[in-house]
């Protein structure tokens, strides 16, 4: 499965927002990146705003472009806000999720526990880090070693975050529950989503 692998500080300071998790470098050199970062005073245009706001959200759920553009086509297909629908369908990913759940420290780790193996959905191993979670559908850690060990080190380091209301987690039984699909309120996104729909629909 194709995924940015590229530097991440330079993206988290191109934007001047924290996209892959809390960094002691951004915050030291909170400008863009290159030679001319610090001194950097251009306008943006309309355009350049609304992608801003793509690339921001695009990288913060480890999404390639073409991904990201099929999932505003689906959420433009759902009756509701397209912006609303679009942040629902991210958030409800089964690599999403189990980030959500702590089991992985960042969403990359987790969208690599999937894609290895080490998630179940409903009983039934999935390493589609895209699988799209309903409610009542429960993620549990496959019961070996590895997968547990990977689990508890996950669990252990993101001890601060806490879990969102929309999930429900037994840290014991390594077992997460989907209680309902977040709403716009819950998601708190990192964008905004309504300058991406309309960078989309132009």
């Amino acid at each position: 499965m194709a995924r940015y692998t590229g530097p991440r500080v330079r993206i988290s300071r191109r934007f001047g927002t924290p996209i892959f998790g809390p960094s002691k470098y951004l915050e030291r050199r909170n400008y863009g990146p290159g030679v001319h970062g610090p001194k950097s005073r251009r306008k943006h245009t309309d355009y350049a705003l609304g992608l801003i706001e793509k690339q921001k959200l695009r990288y913060y759920y480890g999404l390639l472009e073409r991904q990201f553009r099929g999932v505003y086509e689906r959420a433009l297909k759902r009756r509701g806000v397209t912006g609303e629908q679009m942040l629902q369908i991210l958030e409800t990913r089964l690599d999403n999720a189990v980030y959500h759940l702590g089991f992985a420290n960042t969403r990359a780790a987790a969208r690599q526990m999937v894609t290895h193996g080490h998630i179940k959905v409903n009983g039934r191993k999935v390493n589609i880090p895209s699988y799209a979670l309903k409610v009542n559908d429960t993620i549990e850690i496959k019961d070996n070693n590895v997968s547990r060990q990977l689990a508890t080190r996950g669990l252990e380091i993101s001890t601060s975050r806490v879990v969102p209301d929309w999930l429900s987690v037994n840290k014991d039984a390594f077992k997460g529950v989907v209680m309902r699909i977040p709403s716009r309120d819950e998601i708190q996104p990192i964008a905004n989503e309504q300058a991406v729909v309309e960078f989309y629909s132009r």
